[in-house]
């Protein structure tokens, strides 16, 4: 039968390009971008103490971080920064009772508590004495606005890498830049050491809860942030930080003066930009000239410093996108544009329901769109599993083989018979 010589020679036929339906590939957002963020939401919220708009700060950060948060250890500890704006909530509340101001007849008396007698140079500052639901809640907004900026920053550590923050600072500010990111660093890094204790304790049956349990995760934690001290210092000596290198003492004198000369600078023209019976020179021509003696100071140290920076992360629309829309609600509370400013301080006299504004909250609102603008981050590559052998059948086992067998010649082999039955 002749083949077909058609059939033989198949044509190749390339694979098609894998289809994203649409949407956008992940990759992980630059931290500078997360943290302008973080920081301008952190200043929106130190504008007003409306306990509306600071519980929907807080749902816009539990909104970005379930939608953007990446799988590394640093990215599970803003649990953790919950637990801490509570405590800082209660401690507010509990020193507002301990320490009273008294009560006005217009304020609800809720209880007293012994009061304590103070000398006379303590005068202002009562111990104990009535306290009033008007005390309580005014100390308790205090509070949740100061726990709103602390889980702002804590986002930040939550949504980007303090590590690769890092690379985007001048040279000048290069060692500045180590020990702010170590000292941002500590957090995550005690979040990961207390879990990864825990962890430990579950798979030993010990245990999980009461005083003893704190005593067994305390001092394992505090073990581990020792012997990271110390590999951290010894990985900074072992890479010359701290040394001058090459620059000469006239270079570090006229650098230093540079710097204070400019920070001065920035520090008078503020002054004169809040301060409206300033004269005209301490307003923006001092903290141009001062913003522009600390580049020149920046530019000057930063020749002594060497340093190559291995796939920089790029600034793409994405990261425009989301500092510009925190940047925006802030722009948006302190511009006082649509709203009354007393709207964003509601007063507890007389005692009544704050209403939800609605162009401030339509602003927190906006920093809540960086949960779509952002990218989706990427998953960390996990390791290919090697392929099970299949399972093999056990060999027969082999009899014996007797001496007399082999000496006797081979007999031959006899066909089978085939008996028929009669039909």
């Amino acid at each position: 039968m002749p083949r077909n010589p058609t059939a033989a020679v198949e044509p190749s036929v390339s694979a098609p390009a894998p289809d994203t339906g649409g949407r956008r590939l992940p990759r992980t957002l630059h931290p500078v971008a997360w943290w302008i963020w973080a920081l301008a939401l952190a200043t929106a919220v130190s504008r007003t103490n409306n306990p509306l708009l600071l519980f929907l700060v807080l749902a816009v950060l539990g909104y970005v971080i379930t939608m953007r948060r990446t799988e590394a250890p640093w990215a599970r500890g803003f649990t953790y920064y919950l637990y801490l704006a509570l405590t800082v909530v209660a401690i507010r509340v509990v020193f507002r009772a301990v320490f009273a101001t008294g009560i006005t007849p217009r304020d609800h008396f809720l209880f007293s508590l012994p009061h304590l007698p103070t000398p006379d140079w303590y005068a202002g500052i009562r111990i104990g004495g009535p306290v009033s639901l008007e005390a309580l809640l005014s100390a308790a907004t205090d509070g949740l606005r100061l726990a709103c900026m602390l889980c702002c920053i804590g986002a930040a550590n939550t949504l980007a890498n303090p590590k690769r923050a890092l690379r985007v600072l001048p040279g000048a500010l290069y060692e500045l830049g180590v020990a702010v990111t170590v000292s941002l660093s500590v957090a995550p890094q005690l979040v990961q050491s207390v879990q990864r204790v825990h962890r430990a304790r579950r798979l030993r049956a010990g245990r999980s809860r009461g005083l003893r349990a704190l005593r067994g995760i305390v001092v394992p934690v505090l073990e581990d942030a020792l012997e990271r001290s110390l590999r951290l210092a010894a990985a900074m000596d072992s890479r010359g930080y701290g040394r001058a290198g090459t620059a000469t003492r006239r270079s570090r004198r006229v650098t230093g003066a540079l710097m204070l000369l400019g920070m001065c600078g920035l520090c008078a023209g503020a002054y004169g930009l809040l301060d409206a019976t300033a004269p005209v020179l301490l307003g923006f021509p001092a903290l141009a000239a001062g913003g522009l003696l600390c580049a020149a100071g920046l530019r000057l140290g930063g020749r002594r410093v060497t340093r190559t920076s291995y796939r920089p992360d790029p600034w793409r629309a994405a990261e425009w996108a989301v500092a510009g829309c925190g940047v925006l609600s802030a722009v948006l509370l302190f511009s006082n544009a649509g709203f009354d400013a007393a709207q964003l301080n509601p007063s507890i006299y007389p005692l009544s329901w704050p209403t939800l504004p609605p162009v401030p909250a339509a602003a927190i609102l906006l920093a809540g769109a960086a949960g779509f603008l952002a990218p989706p981050p990427g998953t960390p590559a996990r390791p290919a599993q090697p392929a099970q052998p299949a399972p093999t059948r056990p060999a027969a086992p082999v009899s014996p083989v007797s001496p007399a067998s082999l000496a006797s010649p081979a007999s031959p082999a006899v066909p089978a018979q085939r008996t028929e039955e009669p039909t």
